[in-house]
């Protein structure tokens, strides 16, 4: 563009130049040795155009025949240089197809053509057709030179990295990706793996220094360096809570400025402020991760967040933050858990009930199962809420990777990945339960429940108001042998058993012999039949 410009004003100039002269016409005489030229100004400017142009041809001409040698050899040496990098980009591609033979034979042809030194990527050509003919070793030599060269090292270091973590070298690796972190902190890569190796070793600050040399270098988003760094002073903060509970209130209000609904870092800048008897700030802080999200362990602090409550307060407190938010499964299980140990059992069934209608899961009727044994200690009516647990699905928890934890931790166990962890329900389960093939309804459960028995509303009645411990889960599976005709008994002496008299053999509980007297009996009235029943 700028010579075409160059070359216009020059053919401009001389036109004007001519057009100037033509308007202003004279003669140009010239003496020389006695001779006298005479001619028109605008001829005489004209020759000596000429004359400069014709040397300029001469010159380029002489120059051409001087130079031709040179030019000859710099156009085959073009020429090869292109066959070679058609041939490495040929083999570039049948590296990513997986065809090694070809891979090779242009690799071994680019070498033919170009010198190594003069194009660093027939290394990692070579190292690719290793790779898929599964020679790791020349593999790892190739990445090695890679890595020497300044122009190639951060791909022969994240070379070595790959084949360190496959062989699970993980020293290694991580020597590979801190180098080429502090050569190249723009490298997503390498600061990545870098940062979750900081991380697995507790290294918290050396962490929290790398995210920030990745933010100003953009190579995250400012979304996720806010997340991940909210991740890392939580982290940090959890190891201080037990020795300095200052600095671990500090660094997950921190962690809260910047991901504001962080349930962990409200946990623990929540249990900091109780040991400095800061109640009602800690109660603030549990109220806003509250309202945004409501979380059965923020529930749990908040409800138990003076140890010297009486129930009743317990009962006030799981109120509250279901005015916050009503209708939410969370809050109407946190009200029901905290009237069954009130001991307002109506209230607990209530809430319990209203619970399973809006999400049908294990947890709600589970704890319906608690409430039952409370109040009325019936085995049939326990069993029945706890088969119907059974075929509910799951409830939420903390999940990375398949790995179901029972508290939040920054790094997934199994991979090592930073903010892996999860609240939701574990593996996914299928919707619908197993055994019988229909949904799990707290409507149909409530008209399949059992009716309480009279012994067990005695029994209930004869003991003290207090409210009672849960059942623990191992009493789900348990086997009852239950007449289907019941007789009512004339008396109690003949409704209990004998107990058997001093020096007389116990009778047999499952049978006798064919003489005993008891057997006899038994024949002449025959005993009810029996049925197994499961729950």
């Amino acid at each position: 563009m700028i010579r075409l410009l160059i070359f216009a004003i020059l053919v401009l100039a001389l036109g004007y130049g001519f057009s100037w002269l033509a308007d202003r016409p004279g003669d140009l005489s010239l003496v020389w040795e006695g001779q006298l030229y005479q001619t028109k100004l605008i001829v005489a400017a004209a020759i000596l155009i000429a004359i400069v142009a014709a040397a300029m041809i001469v010159w380029w001409f002489v120059r051409l025949i001087w130079t031709s040698p040179y030019s000859v050899t710099r156009y085959f040496r073009a020429r090869k240089r292109d066959r070679g990098y058609q041939a490495l980009s040929t083999g570039l591609i049948a590296a990513g197809a997986g065809n090694s033979l070809l891979a090779r034979k242009m690799a071994a042809r680019t070498r033919g053509l170009i010198r190594a030194d003069q194009e660093p990527l027939i290394n990692l050509l070579e190292a690719q057709a290793a790779l898929i003919e599964g020679k790791h070793d020349e593999a790892r030599q190739k990445f090695e030179q890679m890595a020497n060269d300044p122009e190639t090292r951060e791909l022969g270091l994240r070379g070595l990295y790959l084949e360190a973590k496959r062989l699970g070298a993980h020293e290694a690796a991580r020597q590979y990706a801190e180098k080429a972190a502090d050569q190249a902190p723009y490298l997503p890569w390498a600061a990545q793996a870098t940062l979750e190796y900081r991380s697995q070793a507790g290294r918290w600050d050396d962490a929290i220094k790398l995210l920030d040399q990745q933010k100003v270098a953009h190579v995250v988003d400012k979304a996720t360096a806010n997340r991940q760094r909210a991740v890392l002073l939580t982290a940090r903060a959890n190891d201080k809570l037990e020795s300095d509970p200052t600095g671990a209130r500090d660094d997950a209000l921190a962690a809260l400025k910047l991901v504001d609904d962080f349930v962990p870092a409200a946990l623990i800048a929540a249990k900091a402020l109780f040991r400095e008897d800061k109640v009602r700030k800690a109660a603030s802080i549990l109220e806003q991760v509250w309202k945004a999200q409501p979380h059965p362990e923020v529930g749990r602090a908040y409800v138990r967040a003076r140890s010297g409550d009486s129930v009743l307060d317990r009962l006030k407190r799981a109120e509250r933050l279901e005015a916050i938010r009503p209708n939410n499964v969370e809050a109407l299980l946190l009200t029901a858990k905290a009237a069954m140990d009130a001991g307002d059992f109506a209230k607990a069934r209530a809430k319990a009930e209203a619970a399973a209608r809006i999400d049908a899961r294990e947890g709600a009727f589970l704890l319906l199962a608690d409430i039952e044994e409370a109040e009325t200690g019936d085995q049939g009516r326990i069993r029945h809420w706890m088969a119907q647990a059974l075929r509910a699905p799951r409830d939420p928890a903390w999940v990375a990777d398949g790995f179901v934890s029972e508290k939040w931790l920054p790094l997934s166990p199994i991979t090592g990945r930073l903010d892996a962890f999860e609240w939701k329900a574990p593996f996914g389960q299928i919707d619908g339960p197993v055994e019988e093939g229909s949904t799990v309804s707290v409507d149909a459960a409530l008209k399949s429940l059992p009716p309480v028995r009279e012994a067990a509303l005695a029994t209930t009645a004869a003991k003290p108001s207090s409210p009672k411990v849960a059942s623990p889960a191992a009493d789900t599976y348990v086997m009852e042998l239950e007449p289907t005709v019941a007789k009512p008994a004339s008396s109690p002496s003949e409704a209990a058993p004998k107990p058997a008299q001093q020096g007389e053999e116990p009778r047999p509980f499952f049978g006798g012999a064919p003489d005993d007297p008891g057997v006899k009996d038994h024949k002449l009235e025959p005993e009810p039949k029996t049925r197994l029943k499961l729950f």
